[in-house]
């Protein structure tokens, strides 16, 4: 048969990505805390009136919203207007921009190692990564961030071959300022630094360049100039100093953990692919003069050392290390492919490990009842690592194919069941108690709480917001007439005379003053 040609590849490589990042989108409630945010603030610039400024100056129930630029917010907004407020049109604008970052980063390595097949090797390790899909699908701001950056990185790239393309460059900073703030430091900063251990006057002697740089951050400079003029130096505080350099020196909200807690993270959800990685990174080492080594050298010691040594830890941090990864494993894959030599023996061991992990989750999923498309997905895996294992151990390469087949059909059935946000699970299921609240409180009532954390979600989906409070706290709250929201632990050690309970749900009852 014909081999695919490079068009080919990148169509299959979109449709693909599409089709796991879409697939059953919906069909789980926001996680908090970015998605419940996230999709508050979006809803309340769609509420906005036309011709308001809403969309410039955004809130978060009624107050100024500093934490993040607005971009993905308005792609929201935008979405709800088109597809009505729910799940799914909370998600798609950020899933839809993750899933580009595929067939992008086909293009960024055809660029990068001036052959097809490592780039393709590389995008399907993307593809076919658990933190990027998942994330990716959540309403969150990194993948659509990874995607902006994966765009600068091509812009670059080709601007070597056709100078015009370095407009992109500065349009793509913009782009990522507009969407995760201070984060396009770092990523300026490894884009910068390429350039100069690279084609330092190939790039700085473009005006096309510069004048990219000059058009396309302008938007977000004016944006940030438009908050500090109409919020003055609480803007300051909240967006630069808490939400961004105080992560670099104090934990924030208590995430925190220690200097290897990426690393673990990486342990965690970054397999099989994770296995291949060290030579890879050693494979770019030894390349340490090409386009490519370089690429991945700088940018993964700078972002992966960077976000270690950053005090506030969270887990999706660490996703734009992962375009890294995936070329180096991208590089190391395609060698493994063409002269058949690779360590047998410890590859096939720790993929016979993962098959039996499959087995293991069949065995449990089985007996916990769970949905049936977990236990196909745990079936799959099984199989398909058993077979990889074998092929390994018979040095055979078609066990790379396999590998991909294998990992991506257990992703589309992850997606496809209701368990792909297991976060869920650590707390209350909110849309019971927000369909409590909505049926006897007025939209935008403050509602005080026994329960410990705040939920975004929970605020989105009853549209109140809903506060935690302690016990005190909430019997003065009761004096003034407001509703409460009480576990029933606390509805019986708390006095609350003359008092009605409008319904429970999940062991929480609504009470209202009579």
């Amino acid at each position: 048969m014909r081999p695919f040609q490079e068009k080919e590849w990148l169509f299959s490589l979109l449709l693909g990505s599409l089709l796991l990042w879409l697939i059953y989108l919906g069909n789980s409630p926001l996680r908090d805390w970015d998605e419940g945010t996230i999709a508050q603030v979006a809803r309340e610039i769609w509420r906005a009136s036309f011709g308001s400024l809403h969309w410039l100056y955004p809130t978060l129930g009624g107050e100024p919203y500093h934490n993040k630029p607005p971009l993905m917010h308005l792609l929201i907004a935008w979405s709800y207007s088109l597809g009505g407020v729910n799940e799914w049109t909370t998600r798609l604008p950020g899933a839809v921009l993750t899933a580009l970052g595929v067939p992008l980063l086909y293009l960024v390595g055809i660029l990068l190692f001036n052959d097809s097949l490592p780039a393709l090797f590389a995008a399907l390790v993307y593809l076919t990564t658990l933190p990027v899909v998942r994330h990716g699908r959540l309403a969150m701001l990194d993948g659509a961030s990874i995607t902006f950056f994966l765009l600068l990185l091509f812009c670059l790239l080709k601007s070597r071959q056709q100078k015009p393309w370095a407009l992109g460059v500065g349009f793509c900073l913009g782009l990522i300022t507009l969407t995760k703030g201070m984060l396009v430091l770092l990523l300026g900063g490894i884009a910068g630094l390429f350039i100069l251990v690279s084609s330092p006057l190939a790039i700085f002697n473009n005006p096309y360049f510069w004048a990219g740089i000059l058009f396309g951050i302008a938007p977000a400079i004016a944006w940030y100039i438009a908050q500090l003029q109409y919020y003055g130096s609480n803007f300051l505080q909240v967006n630069l100093q808490a939400q961004t350099f105080d992560r670099i020196s104090q934990p924030v909200e208590g995430n925190t953990g220690a200097p290897w807690y990426y690393l673990i993270e990486l342990l965690k959800y970054a397999f099989p692919w994770l296995l291949f990685w060290p030579e890879g990174f050693y494979l770019a080492w030894k390349k340490r003069y090409s386009s490519w080594g370089n690429l991945v050298l700088i940018g993964t010691t700078v972002y992966f050392l960077t976000v270690s040594l950053i005090t506030t830890k969270l887990p999706w941090y660490v996703m734009p290390l992962y375009p890294f990864l995936a070329l180096a494993i991208g590089a190391k894959l395609s060698e493994v492919w063409r002269n058949k030599a690779f360590n047998a023996k410890v590859w096939a061991i720790f993929i016979i490990m993962m098959a039996l992990a499959g087995l293991g989750g069949n065995i449990y999923f089985i007996i916990a009842q769970e949905e049936s498309v977990l236990i196909a997905m745990s079936i799959i895996l099984t199989m398909s690592m058993s077979l990889v294992a074998w092929l390994i151990y018979r040095r055979d390469r078609r066990f790379i194919p396999v590998l991909f087949s294998g990992m991506y059909l257990v992703l589309l059935l992850l997606m496809s069941s209701h368990s792909w946000i297991w976060e869920l699970n650590e707390a209350f299921a909110v849309k019971p108690v927000a369909a409590l609240i909505r049926k006897h409180v007025s939209p935008g009532t403050k509602i005080y709480t026994s329960f410990a954390n705040g939920r975004p979600s929970l605020n989105f989906y009853c549209d109140c917001q809903v506060i935690p409070e302690i016990a005190p706290i909430l019997e003065r709250k009761w004096s003034n007439k407001d509703y409460l929201l009480l576990d029933n632990a606390t509805l019986k050690n708390l006095n609350l005379p003359m008092s009605k309970v409008l319904g429970s749900a999940e062991d929480f009852s609504l009470i209202a003053p009579l």
